[in-house]
């Protein structure tokens, strides 16, 4: 049997995000704790551990029946950075410590592949894997990015007044309708579990979701997410369109199998006399009369609201025997362990908001460096 080839020995992970609003995230699921390291940050901006704890408890496991159930306070601690209050323009330095890894659950899986897991692909890039809890490739990883992304969302509330939205529209069939982009907040959001906005649509997803939850099974869906009052001329034209960062932060998101903005392949039905954006003057300011472009052309903001959509696929650990190998080729089942999300979308949204908010804050630092 041909095992996976071992590959150099030196083979760097893609753990870094950003140009100069740049963070670095460590840390494995079944480690002593995972966390991020924030460079570019201006100083002077006041941040509390109490403003980055308010998405990271959102974003936490073990607060509703549709999410895991592995209990972890994801208490946040500033290790550096942060003097009485306010940013230094130094590094930050994020910790979050992990309480309640079960690591024993993993001890029959060290040497299978789990179907849809990076359990075979880890292996074969670094000839090497953390087996417990999936290591770095869990969505523990994430803690670290809204950790940053708080710090992210403060500063572009103050430098911009820039408001960050995300919001699930879609699980499996169940659709949402009715959502207003440009009005929607975190209460409509916050207002059911699994954090959709449409509260008929939001029950019948609940439902759907607890009775895939008792079948051992899992289920994926669509988040949206809009930015409002987000400045025209944010973007770097070529391969550095903002549209493309957006697309790179949320395809980075583990789970994410799709991403759309504006009018989406939806667009692609469409003549270019129906599609394009009419300029107007709307009180002395040039804008659109629509918004198929999403808030971006060529790149770069317009200054109209951008949304789009991010696809999450299924949460591949399910509670069912599934055949598959080990990592010599031998055909054998697994049988997952362990406390998993049956549907990472209500999970997923605060993730979701904090990789726009450092996308949008490098951004509104690349064009301030700019001008």
């Amino acid at each position: 049997m041909t095992t996976p080839h071992r590959p150099p020995m030196i083979a760097p992970m893609g753990s870094t995000f950003g140009k100069l609003f740049r963070i670095m995230t460590w840390g494995e699921s079944h480690g002593g704790g995972v966390g991020v390291v924030l460079e570019g940050c201006p100083p002077r901006l006041a941040i509390s551990p109490e403003e980055i704890q308010v998405d990271l408890d959102r974003r936490k496991p073990g607060t509703t029946a549709l999410v895991s159930q592995r209990k972890e306070t994801d208490e946040v601690q500033i290790l550096s950075g942060v003097f009485e209050g306010a940013t230094l323009g130094t590094p930050i330095s994020l910790f979050v410590p992990n309480k309640d890894a079960r690591s024993r659950d993993y001890e029959d899986m060290k040497h299978i592949y789990r179907p849809s897991h990076a359990d075979y692909t880890y292996d074969a890039k670094y000839g090497i894997r953390n087996w417990k809890g999936g290591g770095r490739a869990s969505a523990r990883e994430t803690v670290g990015r809204v950790a940053a992304g708080a710090i992210a969302r403060k500063l572009l509330s103050e430098r911009a007044e820039i408001e960050i939205v995300a919001y699930v529209t879609h699980v499996k069939d169940v659709a949402a309708s009715g959502i207003d982009r440009e009005t929607v907040t975190r209460a409509d959001v916050e207002a059911n579990e699994i954090r959709c906005p449409d509260g008929e649509a939001g029950e019948r997803m609940i439902e759907l979701v607890k009775r895939v939850k008792k079948q051992g099974d899992s289920v994926g869906g669509v988040i949206e997410c809009v930015a409002r009052h987000v400045p025209p001329g944010l973007g770097q034209p070529v391969f550095d369109k903002l549209e493309a960062a957006l697309a790179q932060a949320m395809l980075s998101i583990p789970a994410t199998k799709g991403f759309a903005i504006g009018s989406g392949f939806a667009g692609t039905q469409l003549q270019g006399s129906e599609h394009n954006d009419r300029f107007v003057n709307k009180s002395g300011t040039i804008g659109t009369e629509t918004n198929r472009s999403g808030g971006i052309q060529g790149g770069i903001s317009n200054g109209e609201t951008i949304y789009f959509r991010t696809a999450f696929k299924p949460t591949a650990t399910i509670l069912q025997k599934q055949k598959t190998v080990d990592d010599q080729g031998n055909e054998t089942e697994v049988v997952a362990r362990g406390r998993h999300d049956p549907c990472v979308l209500p999970r997923a949204v605060p993730i979701v908001e904090a990789m726009t908010a450092l996308v949008l804050a490098d951004h509104l630092l690349l064009q301030n460096a700019i001008r």
